[in-house]
C-alpha cells in the first residue's frame, strides 16, 4: 500500500479504535501551530458538512423542559438496526450549551459491539442531571446526541451483513449528527460559549464534531471534552485500518494536506495538534483511567501496563504542544468514562467535578491531573 493511502488508513482506524489523541512525537514532526483564517475549511471543502442542513425531523415532542425530535426513514438518518434517529434539547433560558454525543461500542464487519437504537429523552446522570449539587453546567442549554451508528457518530456506509441482497446494517453517523446540530444551531442560536463533551464513542466523536460545530458556531468559544475517547492504535495490524477506512467511509476526516497527522505507530496526536491549530477559540480536555479495560482489551488490545504507558506518554506530547488550551485528567483504574456516573472521582486529589469546573470557570487549577 502506498505510504499516503497507509497514513489516510491509519486514521480512521485509530478513530475506530478509539485513538481520538495519541501519536509519535519521536516519529513525526508537530503540524504548524497557529491559527488560521477559516478553521476547518480543509475539511468542509472534503466534504464532512455534505448534510448539514439537509434534514429535518418528522416528529417533535415535549416531555416538560426536554423536546425529543424524531427524524424519518429513508435515506438520512437512521441508527444500526434500521429505527429511526431520534436527539433531544433542554432549554434552561441559558446564553451557554452543552453539545453532549453519548457513547455505546462500536461496529464494523469483522466485530459489532455496539448500540443499536437511539431512546428518546435525556438521561438524568451525571453532568446532564440539572439537580446534581456543584454541577457547572446544571442551568446550561443542552443538545444530547443519542448513539446508535456504531461508527463514532461519523459513519456514512450501509452494508449487507447477511449476504441475501438487501442492506441490513445502516451505518449514518454522519448524517445523524449533522441532522442534531442543524436542531441545535435552530433552537440555541447564539449562545456565548459551547462544551462539546461525550463518552466513550461519543468522547471519539468529538473530534469529528467539533468541525461541523465550529461551521455552525463561527467564532463561539467552544471548549472540548473528551470523556474516554482515547487510546492507542491496535499494534501489528495495518489492514486492520484499511478495513475500518472502507467500512465506515470516513475519508473525508482526514485532512489531506496533513501527512503528519498519523504516527509511524498509528497514534493520533498530531491529529488532535492540527485540529486545535486550527483555531485558537477551542480548548481540550482528554480524560480516561490509565488502564481502560474496555478500551485496552476490547478495541485496542493491548495489555494495561503498555496502555497506561502510551497514554501517559502521548497525552504528554499533546499538552506540551498546546500547554495552555490542552489538559487531561488520568484516574488510577481499569474503568472507563466518567461524566454520566461517579462525578467525585478523583484524579491526583481532584474530582472529576471540580476539575470540570475549573476548566468552565477559567480557573488556573484546571491543569493536568494523575494519579
Amino acid at each position: 500500500m502506498p505510504v499516503r493511502n497507509r497514513i489516510l488508513s491509519s486514521l480512521a482506524a485509530v478513530s475506530l479504535i478509539l485513538a481520538a489523541g495519541c501519536s509519535d512525537s519521536n516519529n513525526s514532526p508537530d503540524p504548524v501551530v497557529g491559527p488560521v483564517a477559516e478553521p476547518f475549511q480543509e475539511l468542509i471543502d472534503q466534504g464532512v458538512t455534505r448534510y448539514l442542513g439537509v434534514y429535518s425531523p418528522m416528529v417533535t415532542e415535549t416531555e416538560g423542559d426536554i423536546v425529543n425530535y424524531t427524524f424519518g426513514a429513508g435515506d438520512g438518518p437512521l441508527c444500526l438496526d434500521g429505527s429511526e434517529y431520534t436527539m433531544a434539547t433542554r432549554d434552561k433560558g441559558s446564553d451557554e450549551l452543552v453539545i453532549f454525543l453519548q457513547g455505546g461500542g462500536a461496529c464494523w464487519s469483522q466485530l459489532c459491539l455496539a448500540t443499536e437504537s437511539a431512546d428518546k429523552g435525556i438521561p438524568k446522570a451525571g453532568i446532564l442531571d440539572p439537580d446534581l449539587a456543584g454541577n457547572p453546567v446544571a442551568e446550561w442549554n443542552t443538545v444530547y446526541l443519542p448513539y446508535c451508528d456504531g461508527g463514532l457518530h461519523a459513519s456514512d456506509a450501509d452494508s449487507d451483513t447477511d449476504g441475501d441482497g438487501q442492506n441490513d446494517r445502516f451505518q449514518r453517523g454522519l448524517h445523524n449528527l449533522s441532522a442534531a446540530l442543524d436542531v441545535a444551531v435552530t433552537t440555541f442560536p447564539s449562545p456565548k460559549r459551547i462544551l462539546l463533551t461525550g463518552i466513550s464513542a461519543g468522547g471519539f466523536g468529538t473530534t469529528y464534531a467539533l468541525p461541523l460545530v465550529r461551521s455552525l458556531y463561527p467564532g463561539i468559544p467552544i471548549e472540548v471534552i473528551n470523556d474516554s475517547g482515547l487510546g492507542l492504535a491496535r499494534p501489528g495490524e495495518p489492514e486492520f485500518v484499511e478495513l475500518l477506512m472502507n467500512d465506515w467511509n470516513m475519508a473525508a476526516f482526514i485532512p489531506a494536506s496533513c501527512d503528519n497527522c498519523i504516527g509511524a505507530d498509528g497514534h493520533t496526536t498530531d491529529y488532535h495538534k492540527w485540529e486545535l491549530a486550527q483555531d485558537d477559540n477551542i480548548r481540550l480536555s482528554m480524560m480516561s483511567y490509565k488502564r481502560d479495560s474496555t478500551i485496552a482489551l476490547t478495541f485496542v488490545q493491548v495489555a494495561g501496563e503498555e496502555f497506561e504507558k502510551t497514554l501517559l506518554e502521548e497525552t504528554a506530547d499533546l499538552e506540551a504542544a498546546f500547554p495552555e488550551r490542552m489538559h487531561s485528567f488520568i484516574a488510577n483504574g481499569n474503568s472507563h468514562t466518567f461524566l454520566l456516573y461517579d462525578t467525585s472521582i478523583t484524579a491526583g486529589g481532584v474530582t472529576v467535578l471540580d476539575w470540570v469546573s475549573a476548566m468552565l470557570d477559567g480557573s488556573p487549577d484546571w491543569v493536568s491531573t494523575s494519579d
